[in-house]
């Protein structure tokens, strides 16, 4: 599998769609990474199994 993984995603807050990078190299991982639109902060759940990659998205006080 790829080290990094381009994923097209949409904000929590705006709604709008915009391409984040994700770190495939890291089993379970989550941060937070400002949208690129509305620039709100963003908190990403990111899971690599095997070939498969999880993506899920909130708000930062949720």
């Amino acid at each position: 599998m790829e080290l990094s993984k381009v994923w097209r995603v949409n904000c929590p807050y705006c709604g709008e769609a915009f391409d984040a990078i994700l770190d495939c190299s890291v089993e379970h991982q989550e941060y937070i990474e400002d949208c690129e639109v509305c620039c709100r902060p963003i908190v990403f759940d990111v899971a690599v199994e095997n070939d498969d990659v999880y993506v899920s998205l909130r708000h930062e006080n949720e």
